[in-house]
């Protein structure tokens, strides 16, 4: 752990912009450059470690919300778009990716035929699940020099702004 005084890349930034800013905005930079920095070290930590293991980061998170969601791993694009935050766009071609390489498949509802849910195959379960300790460890690795209790305070305040920005899940 690092002692109240050791400076960091952000704080030197804060610095050099300081003059023309009040305090409650500094502050607000601050935050917010420091929460993009963990965000890129915790991806690149993460697609460095999936690599060797022939998965992209973008593929194990799609298979994970598929894999969580209840019942039968299936989803529907909007919910697909609205869990991940892609555009439709964006799902269409990624829901055609995985399925070419077999690890979804879409299905028309029965309901109402002209819904079409995304759902996880056997082989992509396997696929993530094969692949889901890394990651584990990866973030467990960058939020080490953090206390547990620490760790809790700084979810429950990033829960808060989420909540703030999101609203309530349903």
């Amino acid at each position: 752990m690092t002692s109240g005084t050791d400076r960091d890349m952000i704080d030197a930034l804060i610095e050099a912009i300081s003059a023309p800013h009040e305090a409650g905005t500094l502050e607000a930079k601050a935050l917010s450059y420091r929460m993009r920095r963990i965000a890129h070290h915790l991806e690149t930590r993460m697609r460095r470690e999936l690599a060797p293991q022939g998965i992209e980061l973008w593929e194990l998170e799609m298979l994970a919300c598929l894999r969580r969601a209840e019942p039968g791993c299936r989803l529907s694009a909007g919910e697909l778009m609205r869990q991940l935050q892609l555009t439709s766009g964006a799902v269409t071609n990624r829901v055609s990716r995985l399925a070419a390489k077999g690890w979804v498949t879409r299905e028309v509802d029965e309901a109402d035929r002209r819904s079409v849910s995304v759902v996880l195959t056997e082989e992509g379960r396997g696929r993530a699940k094969a692949v889901f300790g890394g990651k584990t460890e990866t973030e467990r690795e960058v939020f080490s020099p953090l206390s547990r209790e620490r760790q809790r305070r700084i979810n429950e305040d990033l829960r808060t702004l989420l909540l703030a920005l999101e609203g309530p899940v349903a």
